[in-house]
């Protein structure tokens, strides 16, 4: 069941059926709604510019509203949800939910502009054609409405209005994650081979004049794990899908631009793996059973991703110890390196022209 409802009600119509909801109203629809039979369902606000509140959901900051319109549809799943509303609104919902809004103006600024440059390119096709739907509202392509409107980031979006990161007469793939090392690197540590279309994308540092790194002082800027030599085993055979036996060595044997792992071999008794790119080398690591600890003594559990693939590890005394620093795969624009930069004064022109070589904002 969904349930939707607006302040100055609502309006759903299928085929020539059309329901009308007063101020407040709750409109409920299953999967066996009647006006299924006549296609697609679309619930609109009466009063232009309304916020639809969808109550049967549940996100970051508790029951979501919405901008736009709705489209239904009904599968053997259920039913799929379809928000349509204008890009520019799309990333009022956006730019918190992928960065805090409480960063520095600046700092949003560069989000808003990166994650415009990275819807627009997603308007160019659709990845789901059956529902017309160009993206959802997940990490696979930009969280979308699990934090809500903020004025910082509302103001963001409206003082970049239209701007978009250009390189060789394109529009960008503008990527982003977390936390950096202290350096970026390059779209080699995903397995793409530099071309002409990605020089943009490529290993920089990310240090103020006097040589020290803007993200020296955060706590993922460095990191640290002791992980039981059986625990290891057990993830790497689990995560590489790969017998090796007890695990005699883990080493880095490739390395790239920044200092990112791009393959590590492990060897057991039994066999060993070989495991190329940054996200297969993270997940190769990564999984339940060890704790991290961050450069300021606080502790995490370990998750299904290493940290980063920025990192060393070596064998001592039953254990494998990782040191690593950064949060995110490194590739593109850190976006607390962003906040940090903001700080220290920069505008979001010299930020995304840091973290993107060569690009223009237009």
């Amino acid at each position: 069941e969904i349930k939707f409802q607006a302040e100055g009600g609502l309006i759903a119509t299928a085929g020539d059926e059309k329901r009308e909801y007063g101020q407040g109203e709750v409109f409920a629809v299953t999967p066996d709604d009647a006006m299924f039979q006549k296609g697609t369902i679309k619930v609109e606000s009466v009063v232009s510019g309304d916020k639809i509140t969808v109550s049967s959901l549940n996100r970051g900051y508790g029951t979501p509203s919405y901008l736009g319109s709705f489209e239904l549809f009904s599968s053997a799943e259920g039913m799929i949800l379809v928000n349509e509303l204008p890009l520019e609104e799309y990333l009022y919902a956006v730019v918190p939910s992928e960065m805090p809004a409480s960063y520095e103006l600046e700092a949003l600024k560069a989000q808003a502009v990166c994650a415009r440059s990275y819807a627009y390119n997603q308007t160019q096709g659709l990845s789901y054609p059956e529902y017309n739907a160009h993206v959802d509202d997940s990490t696979s392509f930009q969280v979308y409405g699990n934090s809500k409107e903020q004025e910082s980031a509302v103001r963001a979006v409206d003082e970049t209005r239209g701007q978009k990161l250009w390189y060789q007469n394109q529009v960008v793939t503008a990527y982003y994650y977390s936390t950096s090392c202290g350096k970026t690197t390059g779209i080699e540590a995903w397995g793409t081979t530099p071309d002409e279309q990605n020089q943009y994308l490529q290993s920089v540092e990310i240090c103020k004049e006097d040589g020290n790194a803007y993200e020296a002082e955060l706590p993922w800027y460095r990191w640290r794990a002791v992980v039981q030599e059986g625990v290891l085993s057990n993830l790497i055979e689990l995560n590489t899908a790969t017998e090796i036996g007890t695990l005699q060595n883990v080493s880095v044997t490739k390395q790239g631009a920044g200092g990112v792992a791009l393959q590590i071999v492990a060897q057991g008794d039994g066999g060993s793996v070989t495991v190329d790119t940054e996200n297969k080398i993270r997940r190769a690591l990564g999984g339940k059973g060890y704790k991290i600890e961050k450069q300021d003594g606080t502790v995490v559990d370990s998750q299904t991703l290493l940290p980063s693939a920025f990192f060393q590890i070596e064998k001592s005394e039953g254990n494998y110890i990782i040191n690593g620093g950064g949060y995110g795969h490194g590739i593109g624009m850190s976006q607390n390196g962003a906040n940090e930069m903001a700080k220290c004064g920069k505008t979001y022109i010299e930020i995304l022209q840091l973290f993107y070589q060569g690009v223009t904002v237009e």
